[in-house]
């Protein structure tokens, strides 16, 4: 591309990612692990909808800033944003993340041992809706922070899951909530927009909880995240 192209002359998407990219070229370093995990996820057929580069330094940056030493992580996918978040970890920390499709697992397995980071982390194999009700919540070492990625129509029992195990002061968020503007779109019905919708109005009546969606641009297109505190 050339550098006398005017913005004009590019696609909004197009002006999205390079703007994501040029500002990933001064705050984030190359790093031949994390693009190992995408390179190796992409070889192995696995869908390109991992979280982008400024979104998962940004799920380090909010591990660290609050000091987390155990992480949930609903989705696993090929282990991308679970590396950004296992790296945030002390070297006692644990994560813990769930993932239905044993190919994706198994791939992920292969990313994280190439990031030097399996000890912190362990995959959990079934579907998430049945695996994270059994998890017991720690009396003295809750959960810190959640990241929710995986299928939207159960965000809110990932949700509520999540908010059992957390501690008070914990953060949860929940990725892929704007959906091109599609949630708010009343003639959008399909089951992932109805699955946010759910979660939203769940949230307005939630006292244990302050919520809300930061919508972003980039490389991912157009989406956003909900941030939720619990009190």
């Amino acid at each position: 591309m050339s550098t006398k192209e005017s913005p004009q002359a590019l696609t909004i998407e197009e002006n999205w990612a390079r703007s994501d990219q040029y500002h990933n070229s001064f705050l984030i370093r190359p790093d031949e692990t994390l693009d190992f995990a995408l390179k190796n996820s992409a070889e192995h057929g696995l869908p390109s909808i991992a979280v982008s580069t400024s979104q998962g330094k940004y799920l380090n940056l909010l591990a660290r800033s609050i000091g987390a030493k155990r992480i949930l992580e609903v989705g696993t996918l090929g282990g991308y944003s679970t590396i950004w978040l296992a790296r945030a970890l002390p070297e006692d920390g644990k994560l813990i993340t769930f993932e239905i499709d044993k190919t994706h697992a198994d791939v992920a397995q292969a990313n994280i041992n190439h990031a030097g980071v399996s000890s912190k982390v362990q995959i959990i194999l079934g579907p998430a809706t049945d695996t994270l009700a059994k998890v017991e919540r720690h009396p003295d070492h809750p959960f810190d922070l959640a990241f929710i990625d995986a299928d939207k129509e159960n965000n809110l029992t990932y949700f509520l899951e999540a908010k059992r195990l957390l501690r008070k002061g914990g953060v949860i968020i929940v990725d892929n909530v704007v959906r091109r503007g599609r949630v708010a779109d009343p003639e959008v019905k399909d089951e992932s927009s109805e699955g946010v919708r759910k979660l939203l109005r769940h949230l307005k009546d939630d006292r244990d909880v302050d919520a809300t969606t930061i919508a972003w641009v980039g490389e991912k297109s157009y989406d956003g995240f909900l941030y939720a505190l619990l009190k």
